[in-house]
């Protein structure tokens, strides 16, 4: 049987009580050819999953009350020494489902600004009673941020900590909710902000995602012969929850997803790692990020617990196996770049841990043999509802000298690899990978972008939405129509191989993805264009000699205008961004370089990048560059390490962030330095000089001075030598 298509079964394994559950077929046979695609000598880039049974938005639900029904003293969220049952869990979201009644109805869309918590938990179980349509949004989204999304979707209120929620919500008007303010992430007071009513100045201005330079007249346009602005969307009926992606029109995309793909999604999940009562299931993905929804309802829904995990597991990989063995956990949800952190180290010894989902970005590593859990890769859009493909990574029968591939397709979908033309292209050929089947989500708020990205399947591929047809690898199958008779053009880049199993290659586009977070360029340029200062911003990606994505963004400023601090400039962008769209890099120059079509040639701008002029050539730190002249932030007599810790400090954030010109007095966090970037500065810094720190005191330092004495108090204190002392 194929890895790909199913896990290795532990004896501890729970079985599903689904009537239809039953070992993953392998569809991916090419033993034959399908003369209806004119392909004669090789199988078409086509592969079906598993028949599925057909899925209803009701059976999230229902599942989850089965649990509560038959198993209320059952652990359903553990957040450290804490525990709520699956009958408080209830409780809670009944409660809390109460409170919003006759305030928020079926449809409406509900931003939820909240940490992974009990509360959390039980805000999306009483949203999903009240048919309400779940939009994750994590703790601190961003006021600029907020305002864009409120500003294309309806949004109904906002669930959060009181003193957290974004100013624009200072004045709405509040309702309580009955939550825990107990656990690692708990807010402090749980309240529903109501947007206000439409035509006040202050959803106009909201709407319109005006900033102070914008008129706040509400009614007027803010230039004569303008249009008004676009009334917020709605989402797609029957919509589960909603996420956000990064758009090209430097706006974030909303995705509606129904709770049918999700239902189904979770079922066959669960039999694939045969989640059951007494499994835990971590709840550590970030909130924002769409496997946060499938991570907290495959646990409900199997009558297993969440753990919740501690801050620091999410970017120190010992935390986070130190964690797993205190906590139990049995079935683990990891990103991508974090995956990485905890295949580079010795596997401990975690007899619990069965199965780990690793998902987000382009998977580089094997597990090595003493690897005792199940690592899958995983591989799916938001718009086919969180995950399309899996693989069961197995480095003893598999070549590792390879990335690992994206695998096959869950039940109930199709995949396919097309030219630009449409046409699906033969297996070993490289194309667009094209999705379809019932893991479709329904589409975007926008229903002309779902026209231009939902289109009719590629002639010789059968879509049974439902599962009830058959199909087999080579494209061929019949199947009924369950008016899903449409596939998904994802934009990434794959080949099929001979086998039927997908390996990843890329983007299509200038989309790039950085700590597992999908980032449209266009859209970090539109960040910075905000300021009044800036004329254009172009963002580009570079992939450094350690294989860390930063972006770098190449400045032009407004006629007359000095300069900005990098700092001060990235502190506005950071309103309107996640942490892992914010560039690494800022260059200012002083014109772009274009090509032979007219556009910004960015292959130009990052071809100066690595060469750097000589520390202290010239006065003003600036440099030539097929760019222009570009003036870096940095200038030149910059402090020299007086240390030995100090060096070591500056030689590894150096390399880590790729950036040469990086000084002591530069702060880690302001020059790119991310979470998880800061958990690959300490896994360096325990190697070279055997100190163990944690990642929120590295991030919380003034620059990288703070982080020598840091390391340099801990080797004190533990009676060690300093670095490159006797």
């Amino acid at each position: 049987m194929n890895t790909s298509t199913t896990a290795a079964t532990q004896p501890h394994d729970h079985r599903t009580d689904d009537p239809t559950a039953g070992p993953t077929e392998d569809r991916t046979d090419d033993s034959t050819d399908s003369p209806a695609n004119g392909l004669a000598d090789a199988a078409p880039s086509i592969a079906y999953g598993a028949p599925a049974a057909p899925s209803r938005p009701q059976d999230i639900l229902c599942e989850y009350g089965h649990w509560v029904r038959t198993a209320p003293d059952a652990p359903a969220v553990e957040d450290g020494e804490l525990t709520w049952s699956y009958g408080e869990l209830d409780d809670l979201a009944r409660h809390a489902a109460d409170a919003l009644r006759g305030r928020v109805a079926a449809g409406d869309v509900v931003g939820v600004c909240l940490d992974r918590s009990v509360a959390l938990v039980a805000v999306a179980v009483a949203l999903a009673r009240l048919g309400a349509v779940y939009l994750p949004l994590g703790p601190r989204p961003g006021e600029r941020r907020l305002a864009a999304v409120t500003g294309t979707l309806r949004v109904r209120c906002l669930v959060g900590d009181a003193g957290l929620l974004p100013g624009a919500y200072g004045d709405a008007e509040r309702t309580v909710l009955p939550l825990p303010s107990a656990g690692a992430h708990a807010a402090g007071q749980v309240v529903a902000a109501f947007t206000p009513a439409p035509g006040s100045p202050t959803a106009t201005s909201r709407t319109s995602g005006s900033d102070s330079r914008t008129s706040d007249s509400g009614s007027q346009p803010s230039a004569a012969g303008s249009a008004p602005a676009a009334a917020p969307a709605a989402v797609p009926a029957g919509a589960f929850y909603t996420v956000l992606t990064s758009g090209s029109t430097g706006t974030p995309k909303a995705v509606a997803v129904g709770g049918a793909s999700l239902a189904a999604l979770l079922r066959w999940y669960r039999q694939r790692v045969g989640s059951g009562p007494g499994d835990r299931h971590s709840l550590l993905v970030g909130v924002a990020f769409d496997p946060h929804v499938k991570e907290l309802w495959a646990a409900l829904t199997s009558g297993a617990a969440l753990s919740v995990a501690p801050e620091e597991v999410r970017w120190d990989p010992r935390a986070l196996t130190d964690w797993w063995r205190r906590a139990g956990v049995t079935i683990s949800v990891l990103p991508t770049p974090l995956a990485e952190l905890v295949l580079d180290r010795p596997w401990p010894a975690l007899p619990a841990l069965r199965h780990v989902e690793v998902g987000g970005d382009r998977l580089r590593r094997w597990p090595s043999p003493q690897v005792t859990a199940q690592f899958h890769n995983a591989y799916g859009p938001a718009e086919a509802t969180v995950m399309t493909t899996a693989h069961a990574l197995d480095p003893r029968r598999e070549d590792v000298s390879v990335p690992p591939p994206i695998g096959s397709p869950m039940d109930g979908a199709v995949v396919c690899v097309t030219d630009e033309e449409g046409r699906v292209v033969p297996r070993g050929e490289a194309g667009e990978l094209r999705i379809g089947g019932g893991c479709l989500a329904l589409g975007y708020a926008d229903p002309e972008l779902t026209a231009r990205r939902y289109v009719a399947p590629p002639p010789g591929v059968i879509i049974t939405g439902t599962g009830t047809g058959t199909g087999t690898g080579t494209g061929t199958g019949t199947g009924t129509d369950s008016g899903t008779e449409r596939v998904y053009r994802t934009g990434d880049r794959v080949r099929m191989r001979a086998d039927g199993v997908l390996e990843f290659l890329g983007r299509m586009d200038d989309q790039v993805k950085v700590s597992g977070v999908r980032i449209e360029p266009a859209e970090v340029e539109a960040a910075f264009e905000h300021d009044e200062r800036v004329r254009r911003a172009v963002v580009a990606a570079l992939r450094t000699d350690g294989e860390v994505l930063r972006l770098i963004a190449f400045v032009l400023l407004a006629p007359g205008r000095p300069a900005p601090a990098t700092a001060e400039l990235l502190r506005g962008v950071r309103e309107w961004l996640p942490e892992q769209a914010v560039p690494a890099v800022v260059r200012y120059v002083d014109a772009f370089p274009y090509d032979a079509n007219g556009k910004v040639d960015r292959a130009a701008l990052l071809a100066a990048e690595p060469q750097r002029t000589p520390a202290g050539s010239t006065s003003s730190g600036t440099r030539d560059t097929a760019a222009g002249t570009a003036r870096t932030a940095r200038t030149d007599g910059a402090e020299q390490p007086r240390t030995a810790t100090q060096e070591l400090v500056l030689r590894l954030c150096r390399d880590l962030l790729g950036d040469p010109d990086l000084g002591l007095t530069d702060a880690f966090a302001a020059s790119g330095g991310t979470s998880l970037a800061a958990a690959r500065l300490l896994a360096s810094l325990e190697e070279e000089c055997g100190v163990r720190l944690r990642a929120p005191a590295v991030l919380r330092q003034p620059d990288l001075r703070g982080i020598a004495d840091l390391v340099d108090a801990r080797l004190t204190a533990a009676g060690t030598a300093a670095v490159g002392g006797a």
